[in-house]
């Protein structure tokens, strides 16, 4: 858990360590800081703030293009100022043009992540596994990747370069793509929305060269390949961008109903957290421990 007097090591450099490693690295979707702290207090090394969940939880929209670089470079601060692991962050499109990108890189890195992950959508974008997406020329990327590269102030920042070009151009031009954003300065390559393992094969195949990324995308194109398999296959990082937004709304609705139907909580506090055991997960422990270091008076001690 994140302590907030704590002088974390470099969150790149950590994570470029993690994805050095022969185990893929598995990063649980964040939305929001909570949901980022649960995904760290459960085990992960890495958390990966979501956009599709940034747009619902901050909008309780579709991601469809809706946010902008403040309020997403706004989402990620917080969460990683929540965490002691590194973070990863999607960042859409860059928001522009390669002077565009140039001010998003520098945004996220002085927010604190540890990667990010830019893509080759026509703005306003949508999420991969939706239809009706349309890239841009790939030379356009290439150059966003460049001023990418060129951007980043601490080296070890880790550029991960995606592609939508399965969907509009067929997976042989989503494979070109790829090789000319490993060649303009990408770290990691994401190829995104594949459909059939023989399409996720391939990929592994012909960028064996390359950290690739897997987008474990939950009910979307993607077939949803176990964890040995993608070892196997030579993934380096495995996102989950839905599961805890996806376990955060149906919890809610179920306890929603029952509250509805009863008119108090009353049926579920069985099966909820504990008003105690919730704030030692958001850190009061650590609140009032510097409280006692510091000499800060509890309000009980305020006349």
């Amino acid at each position: 858990m994140a302590d907030l007097l704590r002088h974390r090591p470099s969150g790149p450099r950590r994570l470029r360590r993690l994805l050095a490693a022969d185990l893929p690295v598995l990063a649980p979707g964040a939305y929001d800081a909570l949901s980022a702290r649960l995904v760290e207090q459960a085990g992960f090394d890495v958390v990966y703030m979501t956009g599709f969940g940034t747009s619902a939880g901050l909008l309780g929209r579709a991601d469809v293009g809706l946010l902008g670089l403040a309020e997403m470079v706004d989402n990620v601060r917080r969460i990683v100022a929540a965490v002691d692991v590194p973070v990863i962050a999607d960042a859409d499109t860059g928001y522009g043009n390669p002077l565009n990108v140039v001010r998003t890189v520098q945004e996220y890195e002085q927010a604190g992540v540890a990667g990010l992950h830019l893509e080759d959508q026509v703005m306003p974008k949508r999420c991969g596994h939706m239809s009706g997406k349309a890239v841009v020329p790939a030379a356009e990327m290439v150059a966003k990747v460049e001023a990418a590269a060129a951007a980043r102030r601490d080296p070890d920042l880790v550029l991960i370069a995606r592609t939508d070009a399965r969907a509009v151009e067929g997976v042989d031009a989503a494979l070109e793509r790829a090789r000319a954003y490993r060649e303009a300065g990408a770290d990691v390559l994401f190829v995104e929305a594949l459909e059939g393992e023989a399409e996720i094969e391939l990929v592994a195949r012909e960028l064996a060269d390359v950290p690739l990324l897997f987008n474990w995308a939950e009910g979307g194109r993607t077939p949803p390949l176990p964890h040995d398999r993608l070892r196997e296959l030579g993934y380096a990082l495995v996102i989950m961008p839905l599961s805890t937004l996806l376990a955060a709304t149906t919890a809610m609705r179920s306890a929603l109903a029952a509250i509805r139907d009863a008119g108090t909580p009353g049926p579920i506090l069985g099966d909820i957290t504990g008003f105690d055991e919730f704030l030692d997960l958001i850190g009061l422990p650590e609140v009032r421990s510097l409280e006692a270091r510091f000499g800060v008076p509890l309000p009980s001690d305020v006349a």
